[in-house]
């Protein structure tokens, strides 16, 4: 039997460390990129519809509609004793389910990815730093004074999968190091829109609802410290804290990453374990069974006992991050985030001038996305690389380093999800500031897109 080279890649097991970061990465990589697709026909299907004079009206209440899960008169989505609406539900809500794959993939990282070594960590996360440094201060320089300085975060973070999914489109010229390093520098991205979240945008503080939250915290915890593996445990008692946290003052997609951090990422049976006990189920069959097993479809008594043995120690040799990663990423990249893109990119260019792009709140964005972006992230890069702190990616060159630098300016998701932050409380003026911030979230991304592509597509190899 032939076996392909692609599937040799694909299996971690016996291989040494490197190949599992490798196996790791490829596994997000390919995660992330395929869902750029549906997230791309989100956007552009929400640009549409507020555009569309029969559609636009529709598209706006449709989100204000309320949202109830309701116990007698307790309201499970509910905000400060209010009913929430579905924009809420998806901003608040199916977001935090978001951030936990996030922690999820960060806390993956820090065990066995590129987290997990400071060598192979460094240069990754010494791009990510100047990729947010730099555009929060062309973000300042421009705004200083101005009613939309709250917006400042807004380019620092980017877009893993519209960003892989670009990647993606240029094929196998690209180096799989260049992927792990725009990969790993994304994920250290959103532990920085993360911090963000927690301390910027949080306001009239329930320290009873905290210590509360922080308590059930402690209890995921201890069943981490006791190897509780049940996802049942972690997924209802984290339900309860992010209640808590919505109702506390502290944004709750915080509690999804902080939840993550206490699932186990060891499993119940260790490999060896698991291959002793799917062997001694699979010897209960014999030869002689093989005509018989063929012959019909409904097992014997014996037989689906012995089989279920198996089911139930394949269930257990999977750590419990590692299950939910890879349950939720399929829901995570398909439904929650274009769902969420196409709740939140809906921009009405109604009345909307070429100058409201060139100007004010939308070119401080464009500016921190397209130019601190490349600038950050191309000149820490290069400063670690000059200094010995870190190697260049393998079989990449300064040229393939500019390409990425510019896809860092792809801040599509987090870049909209602070934006709504920030602008939120305004009233009526925040509701046309966060307008003016879409359209610069959208053509600053698309303008690092295709900056990022360009130049990929000229310096990267003609052949594999």
């Amino acid at each position: 039997m032939t076996v392909k080279t692609e599937d040799k890649i694909d299996k971690p097991c016996g291989q040494p460390a490197a190949h599992r970061v490798y196996y790791a990465a490829k596994r997000a990589i390919k995660s992330h990129a395929t869902g750029g697709n549906v997230l791309i026909a989100a956007t552009v299907l929400a640009l549409v519809v507020a555009n569309v004079p029969y559609t636009n009206e529709l598209y706006k209440e449709f989100w204000n509609q309320q949202v109830r899960l309701q116990i007698g008169s307790f309201n499970v989505f509910s905000h400060g004793g209010h009913a929430m609406t579905l924009l809420q539900f998806i901003n608040d809500a199916l977001m935090a389910i978001f951030f936990f794959t996030i922690g999820l993939e960060i806390k993956r990282e820090v065990l066995v990815g590129e987290l997990s070594s400071l060598k192979q960590a460094i240069l990754p996360v010494l791009a990510a730093i100047g990729g947010m440094i730099v555009p929060v201060g062309v973000f300042i320089a421009m705004s200083i004074g101005s009613e939309y300085i709250a917006g400042a975060a807004i380019p620092m973070a980017t877009d893993i999968a519209f960003s892989l999914g670009i990647l993606a489109m240029l094929g196998r010229r690209v180096p799989i190091s260049l992927k792990i390093f725009l990969t790993t520098l994304a994920v250290v991205d959103d532990i920085g829109g993360i911090i963000v979240i927690a301390t910027c945008y949080s306001s009239h503080i329930d320290l009873r609802l905290i210590i509360t939250a922080l308590a059930f915290l402690g209890v995921l915890m201890l069943g981490s410290t006791f190897k509780i593996k049940s996802k049942l445990f972690y997924l209802g008692i984290g339900t309860v804290i992010w209640y808590l946290f919505l109702n506390s003052g502290i944004h709750p997609t915080i509690a999804g990453v902080l939840i993550a951090f206490c699932v186990p990422s060891t499993p119940v049976f260790a490999p060896s374990k698991y291959v002793k006990s799917i062997r001694r189920a699979i010897s209960h069959f014999h030869m002689e069974d093989d005509e018989s097993l063929d012959r019909r479809s409904m097992l014997s008594h014996d037989q689906l006992d012995w089989l279920k043995q198996i089911e139930s120690a394949s269930d257990k040799v999977v750590s419990p991050l590692q299950d939910l990663e890879d349950s939720l990423h399929p829901l995570v990249n398909y439904l929650i985030i274009p769902l969420f893109a196409f709740a939140n990119a809906g921009i009405s260019f109604a009345g909307i001038g070429l100058s409201s792009v060139v100007s004010g709140l939308s070119l401080a964005i464009i500016c921190g996305l397209v130019v601190g972006k490349f600038v950050g992230i191309f000149t820490f890069s290069w400063i670690a690389v000059k200094l010995g702190l870190a190697p260049m990616p393998k079989g990449s060159d300064w040229r393939m380093i500019m390409g990425v630098s510019a896809l860092g300016g792809i801040g599509f998701t987090v870049s909209l999800f602070i934006a709504n932050l920030s602008f939120d409380s305004m009233g009526a003026a925040g509701v046309a500031l966060l307008n003016e911030a879409k359209i610069g979230i959208v053509v600053g991304s698309l303008l690092s897109g295709l900056a990022g592509c360009l130049i990929l597509k000229r310096f990267l190899p003609g052949r594999k």
